[in-house]
């Protein structure tokens, strides 16, 4: 799929993995609408990206707001081509942990925003995606990528609810890249090891390095931008689809 003159939406667009794929897909020349729920960040990064840019203030597990911005979009922009599904969140907490065992309604948190919001967005994003009538040369009328993370392969001690919401997001990646493939839709997973976002980069910085040590190479955190890049090539290369990629520096994580 040619990104120039195509439309995307990207969640967690105001920071981080988000906002560096937002940046990435106007630069190739995409409309791009920002979701997110820091307002004061969503504004500054659609003032950096001018006119291609929207920003929308968006709680994504929200059923009834979600189906009224697609209704939006589809009013405003008139297709959809593409969603990037970067919002979620990552606390930590053992099972076991010295203030009693883990709450079960931080559990339930964990799992709403990454696996409900995200399922939540790619339901109505998929159902506009449909709509949009293939011109001359076309094979596809969009891709949806979805964020995982390594901790669904090798999760950390106190990452049960992250590992267990990841782990989600995977396994939805087959069969819902094999439903929507009769509407020639394409859904790929990107599951980053240790990226260098805003939370990582407010450590010290001997932490940082200790943190990118322990990837093989190369030895450093992962920049937002590589994360784009790769979403970049999802959405050029037709022939991927249905598959997670991880993109970690070839890091398996310790069990803490």
């Amino acid at each position: 799929m040619k990104i120039a003159g195509k439309v995307f939406v990207v969640t967690g667009g105001a920071s981080g993995l988000g906002a560096a794929t937002a940046t990435h897909l106007v630069g190739q020349g995409a409309k791009v609408i920002m979701v997110d729920m820091n307002q004061d960040l969503g504004h500054e990064m659609q003032h950096r990206l001018g006119e291609k840019s929207k920003f929308v203030k968006l709680d994504v597990t929200d059923e009834v707001t979600v189906e009224q911005f697609f209704n939006d979009v589809e009013q405003e922009f008139g297709q959809l081509n593409g969603l990037i599904n970067c919002a979620g969140i990552g606390p930590s907490a053992k099972v076991l942990g010295k203030n009693g065992i883990h709450a079960l309604d931080a559990f339930q948190k964990v799992l709403n925003v990454n696996v409900t919001g995200t399922f939540n967005m790619l339901r109505f994003a998929a159902n506009l995606i449909a709509k949009y009538e293939l011109k001359a040369g076309e094979e596809e009328r969009g891709v949806i990528v979805n964020t995982a993370s390594v901790a669904a392969f090798d999760g950390q001690i106190g990452q049960t609810a992250y590992a267990a919401s990841k782990g989600a997001v995977v396994a939805m990646t087959l069969p819902l890249a094999r439903e929507l493939a009769r509407e020639h839709i394409r859904v790929m997973t990107i599951a980053p090891g240790i990226m260098e976002t805003p939370m990582l980069k407010a450590l010290p910085q001997n932490v940082q390095d200790a943190l990118g040590a322990m990837v093989p190479f190369p030895p450093r955190l992962a920049k937002p931008e590589e994360f784009a890049h790769l979403v970049g090539h999802i959405c050029e290369n037709a022939y991927l689809n249905g598959e997670v990629i991880r993109l970690d520096g070839a890091i398996r994580m310790q069990p803490k």
